[in-house]
């Protein structure tokens, strides 16, 4: 039997990220993508990757957001148009039990669009020119109990088609590494 992860897009591709500045986190993050991906590798996990929201919205050049942002009808509905043929693929395999184990599906925590259980709010908006505070309004942006605008559309469409108790929904995230560790086959 084949054991399958549907993985964010950036776990497997990393420049499709905004570009960071916390080194600290970066390579916090960077390890445990390694350890993850690494392992899924070992233990002949198959691992397919899902689109990135964010990318395919605003391309390499867009500037960091907070969940707040994305959470409109606009960008839910980019998110449930460019998951529709990912659930369809998760439907033929998970119709196929006898050759195929589907493990779940990992987020990374963090993401305004793929946090699980994680993502980043703040009350942003407008443009930056001459905005007068924007120290301030930058530093508004917290990381909350909640998950990201792409990973509550794929957790909805996982419940209107019956699978929310088939296939769990775990993210990667330096702080708690068993999280994505916890879905993958002991070495």
């Amino acid at each position: 039997m084949q054991s399958i992860l549907f993985v964010s897009h950036c776990i497997l591709n990393t420049a499709a990220k905004v570009v960071l500045y916390n080194q600290a986190e970066i390579d916090a993050e960077e390890q445990l993508r390694r350890r993850f991906v690494g392992r899924a590798l070992e233990t002949g996990v198959q691992l397919i990757q899902l689109p990135c929201p964010e990318f395919t919205l605003y391309g390499a050049r867009r500037w960091g957001h907070v969940s707040d942002q994305f959470d409109n009808p606009f960008f839910r509905d980019h998110c449930r148009r460019i998951l529709e043929p990912v659930l369809q693929q998760m439907e033929e395999y998970l119709a196929c039990g006898e050759r195929f184990e589907v493990l779940g599906v990992v987020g990374v925590d963090g993401s305004p669009s793929c946090g699980v259980d994680y993502t980043c709010t703040a009350d942003w908006y407008g443009s930056f020119e001459g905005r007068r505070g924007l120290d301030e309004t930058l530093a508004s942006c917290q990381l909350v109990r909640r998950p990201g605008v792409f990973m509550r559309v794929l957790t909805e469409m996982l419940a209107e088609r019956g699978w929310q108790d088939r296939v769990a929904v775990r993210s990667l995230f330096a702080p708690e590494p068993d999280k994505c560790l916890g879905l993958l086959p002991a070495d």
